[in-house]
């Protein structure tokens, strides 16, 4: 489908709910682009009113709107996120602050999360401040849970919604419910979500392989507030996935090869619980953090002649204090991890074949981070932290390495209008636990321990406001030395050398009840000094070229309707590599998504909210730009899904 014609789609759009838009009543929707932080325009903040706006599925949905941020695969349970073309795990990802450690294996998702769960999410790319937590080399991924204060107004005691929906595609079914409420110093939040379906189909009407809706998720919270402000919360997170995936859950098919069946159970269950105390009536210079937190993923294929189980979990915790300053602040503390790496693995037709491997991770971090104003026109952000790691590698063997990251960024407001900010980062990661599934028994290490992994990142961005527009550029590179990237033959201490870099813009509108906006980026992703691939680039990046986002949203108050459409229009990717030749792989081919939606929260029944969506609109027949193998000949990508119509209802009560 050619790409004017998703414009003429969206213009109409745009055109007809402008003119329908009549009501001087006031109505709060999304900011238009990147909203500006202390550490210089370099966030991307996916808020409660995108969440509820989007109404995701999985993390695809959830950053669909932002071309810097790629997401593989259309099965949740294989999905991997890439930040300006970096793969996930070599950013430091958090949920509710409790740091994760996901790395189980290639083909499933690095980490399941269902954004039903969440009110906010925060990446910081790249440049990353020491507070976001050891292994930043790239940025940070910090999600956060839903709390009471998100959903209960003040003043009630009790509350809950319930919600059903169904997509057409695959005949999906999914309920969720909530209950929360407070009484005295007390809070507390239940949430349950259960979702089940057949095979989706891709545009072409093929049914796509082991694309089957099965997944449980919950969220439990207990809160505790003193009348003095001191806060005690504990949180369990549970996300489980049991279905009948493709052999290897993130690719169609592998033409040739070894035999195999076409598909396998992949029972993947990630959970989290959180110990977080607070002081929310802090006083001079004592404003405490203290968090204990326990991560953990578990992966079990469990076929007829082989059972594999790969588990990897993480204790992690953090004291800081936030000093305030007249003109800022700064954040100072010690954070800790000590995380493991498992495989089990037994052959049945084999006496003798099991195998139980692991290896080991700790790290004890010290750190600041000051978030000045030294005038009304400047912000500056800058910090360094301290990291002393001992590893442990699957032949019991220890060794110990530390190093020092820092960084510094900030923006400036050259007129009222217009703001210029920079930032840079280099960055100590020490040595990463393996992929469960590559990890051998046999592995023999190097002496004095493996190559500590390190990265450097830098961009430059201006954003401008004039009136109603707004526009955003920015230029970014990161390089990563030595990452760790071992194979089961080839040993514990291989590495790679990652680039990428590109550039991103973006221009908006806004209008009383509505906006418009476009966002561009242009992503060169490099290996070893030559272009990437997906399977090289495991852990590491993927090809990805340029993306084009649209987004168009306006809401009719006196209907109490909200209409929207957006697109995701990626264009022919042609440098991509060969590993049989050597030489320039083939293409990437371009393809265009339009997906729209319409809500509806009825007047008379101020309780119920009504939601229909139509996703991708024309049907098309594509694989996303970062799943896996699409520049391979011996491999049949992973199809996304083609059009669907979704309708849910929800009641708050």
């Amino acid at each position: 489908m050619p790409t004017t014609r998703i414009f003429m789609t969206l213009s109409a759009t745009l055109w007809a709910t402008t003119t329908l838009a009549q009501s001087d009543e006031p109505f709060q929707l999304n900011t238009i682009v990147l909203e500006t932080a202390i550490e210089g325009d370099n966030t991307v903040d996916v808020d409660s009113e995108d969440i509820a706006r989007q109404n995701p599925v999985d993390i695809q949905d959830l950053f669909k709107s932002e071309p810097t941020i790629s997401v593989g695969s259309s099965i949740p349970a294989s999905q991997k996120v890439y930040v300006n073309g970096v793969e996930e795990t070599n950013l430091s990802v958090t949920i509710d602050g409790a740091r994760q450690n996901n790395k189980v294996f290639h083909h499933n998702a690095t980490t399941l999360i269902d954004p039903a769960l969440l009110k906010a999410v925060r990446v910081d790319p790249g440049v990353a401040p020491a507070d976001a937590g050891p292994g930043a080399l790239a940025g940070s991924i910090a999600y956060e849970t839903r709390d009471v204060a998100d959903l209960l107004e003040e003043g009630l005691s009790f509350g809950g919604f319930v919600k059903s929906e169904f997509d057409s595609n695959g005949s999906i079914f999914t309920n969720s419910g909530s209950i929360y409420g407070r009484q005295g110093g007390f809070e507390y939040l239940g949430f349950l979500k259960v979702a089940d379906g057949g095979l989706r189909k891709d545009g072409s009407g093929n049914s796509i392989l082991g694309s089957g809706t099965d997944m449980l998720s919950g969220l439990g919270k207990l809160a505790y507030q003193m009348d003095s402000g001191d806060r005690f919360e504990f949180s369990i997170e549970h996300v489980n996935d049991d279905e009948i995936r493709p052999y290897r859950a993130n690719i169609g098919q592998v033409l040739g090869g070894r035999p195999t069946p076409l598909t396998r159970n992949y029972d993947i269950t990630r959970q989290n619980y959180v110990f977080t105390y607070t002081d929310e009536s802090p006083t001079g210079w004592w404003d405490p953090t203290l968090q204990l937190a326990y991560s953990e993923t578990d992966l079990v294929i469990d076929e007829t002649t082989v059972y594999s189980q790969g588990d990897t979990d993480s204790f992690n915790g953090k004291f800081q204090n936030r000093f305030a300053l007249p003109n800022g602040s700064v954040i100072a503390g010690v954070d800790f991890y000590s995380e493991t790496a498992t495989l089990n693995y037994e052959e049945f037709a084999v006496p003798g074949s099991k195998e139980h491997v692991t290896e080991k991770a700790r790290n004890i971090g010290v750190f600041a981070q000051a978030r000045l104003e030294p005038t009304s026109r400047t912000r500056l952000s800058f910090g360094m932290r301290a990291d002393f790691q001992e590893f442990t590698g699957a032949d019991g063997n220890k060794s110990n390495d530390q190093g020092i990251s820092g960084n510094i960024s900030g923006a400036v407001d050259v007129t009222d209008q217009i703001t210029l900010s920079a930032g840079y980062s280099s960055v100590w990661g020490g040595a990463a636990l393996a992929e469960n599934f590559v990890m051998n028994a046999a592995w023999a290490y190097p002496v004095g321990g493996l190559k500590a992994v390190t990265s450097d990142n830098i961009f430059i961005a201006a954003d401008a406001h004039f009136g109603a527009w707004s526009l955003f550029g920015k230029v970014f590179r990161t390089n990563i030395d030595d990452a760790r990237a071992p194979s089961w033959g080839g040993g514990p201490a291989l590495t790679a050398d990652l680039e990428t870099r590109g550039f991103e813009l973006g221009v908006g509108y806004a209008w009383a009840d509505g906006f418009a906006r476009i966002g561009y980026a242009n992503i060169d992703t490099k290996i070893n000094a030559r272009a990437a691939d997906s399977y090289t680039g495991n852990y590491l990046t993927t090809p990805l070229g340029e993306v084009v986002t649209l987004e168009i949203v306006q809401a009719l108050p006196q209907y109490g309707l909200t209409l929207g459409a957006d697109a995701q229009i990626v264009l022919k990717e042609t440098d991509t590599y060969d590993s049989a030749t050597g030489g320039r792989g083939p293409a990437l081919p371009a393809y265009e998504v339009v997906n729209s939606f319409v809500e509806w929260k009825p007047k008379q029944l101020e309780n119920w909210t009504l939601r229909g969506e139509v996703n991708n609109i024309f049907d098309a027949t594509y694989s996303s730009r970062a799943t896996y193998g699409q520049e391979f000949a011996s491999v049949i990508p992973l199809r996304d899904a083609g059009r669907s119509f979704k309708i849910s209802a929800s009641l708050d009560f």
